[in-house]
């Protein structure tokens, strides 16, 4: 089927719910571009900006062992972060969840990275049985976002060990010029803990033993009672990915990896093969118009990246056949998977309506980013 494609970022109607506005663009374009007015600190009031948040994030936490804690994938964005709260004198805490998909590369850049910073590290080790149970209940209950597993996990992890350790502020690799837009619709919110709980109940096949859920009444107690704030720091940076990569390569032995999300075999097998030949979503597109708005790259850079094939065949048939083994299933097994009825998140039990986008919803993400 051939698809309208907005003529100012590379959106198009793989979005069911993209609505365009001639000059303007699309509603993605007008999005990101509020969403760039409003978080990122005009040019010359950036260091004014950052110097202030910096203090706040210090003052929250004085007379502790560590102000902040961050999360730790191995990947570009949480490794530029972890550089940058060195730098600017903060005392962070590394977390990583090994969910058993980690690429051998994004542990050594991990152990590489902090070993050269000197930072603490807790690594919270979630049981390959759990994830997999998990993992398999996604496939099964014919979802699209499978990621909210890995996703979920971490999130509740991070709320856990900051309540643990007396820890009040979490910084987010999350930022809005790499990240501004994503359709609702190829995605579904992480911190729905109870559709998680709901789909595996459905589809899974026994009893978790390690995996970390987040409640609603958890993720309220945590905001509310605890103050743990979550900031998302490189939006107060002049942040360049590719300049940051090269940076990361020079100074720390990091070493980048050939794709998006290398870090994470499962992450990228998802991004690069699940969801377009299931789905028909290609992630890039909105990645890649996230850059464009920003002024990173040009629309015709996009395009082109675009023609690019997220596959090569030789490469595909290694990573199904890595795949299945690993989740211990047939090729067979998983090609059924991919072929049953799709279904949505919201078939299933859920607190959706506790994120739709409304004036307390934007409240709560202020009042828990601080701001």
């Amino acid at each position: 089927m051939t698809q309208t494609i907005c003529h100012v970022c590379v959106m198009d109607t793989t979005d069911p719910d993209i609505v365009f506005l001639g000059a303007d663009g699309c509603n993605h374009c007008q999005a990101a571009r509020q969403r760039l007015a409003h978080e990122v600190p005009a040019a010359d009031q950036q260091l004014a900006a950052l110097a202030a948040r910096v203090e706040w994030i210090k003052q929250r936490g004085k007379d502790k062992p560590y102000d902040v804690l961050l999360g730790l994938s191995g990947g570009a964005d949480s490794s530029v972060l972890a550089v940058e709260a060195i730098r600017l004198g903060l005392r962070p805490l590394a977390v990583h969840v090994d969910n058993g998909w980690n690429s051998d590369l994004a542990v050594s850049n991990i152990e590489q990275l902090l070993s050269t910073l000197k930072i603490d590290l807790i690594t919270n080790v979630i049981r390959w049985d759990d994830i997999q149970d998990m993992q398999l209940a996604y496939l099964r209950a014919g979802v699209i976002d499978i990621e909210c597993v890995a996703d979920h996990a971490i999130l509740a992890t991070l709320y856990r060990q900051a309540a643990a350790h007396g820890i009040p502020t979490i910084l987010a690799g999350t930022n809005v010029r790499t990240e501004s837009i994503l359709p609702l619709a190829w995605v579904h919110d992480k911190r729905d803990g109870r559709n998680v709980k709901a789909i595996h109940r459905r589809f899974g096949t026994r009893r978790l033993q390690s995996y970390p859920f987040l409640s609603a009444t958890r993720l309220l107690y945590a905001i509310f009672v605890r103050r743990i704030r979550f900031v998302p720091l490189l939006n107060y940076l002049d942040y360049d990915k590719q300049q940051a990569v090269e940076m990361l390569a020079r100074d720390y032995g990091w070493r980048p990896y050939p794709r998006k999300h290398g870090e994470s075999r499962f992450t990228r097998f998802f991004q690069e093969y699940i969801l377009p030949t299931r789905w028909g979503v290609d992630k890039r597109k909105a990645h890649l118009s996230s850059l464009i708005v920003s002024g990173s790259i040009t629309r015709a850079q996009a395009l082109a990246e675009l023609e690019k094939p997220l596959y090569q065949p030789a490469e595909l048939a290694e990573d199904i056949h890595y795949i299945c083994s690993k989740f211990g299933i047939t090729e067979a097994d998983f090609q059924h998977f991919m072929a049953q009825p799709k279904r949505a998140h919201r078939a299933f039990p859920n607190n959706a309506w506790m994120f739709k986008s409304n004036p307390v919803t934007a409240y709560v993400r202020r009042f828990a980013r601080g701001e």
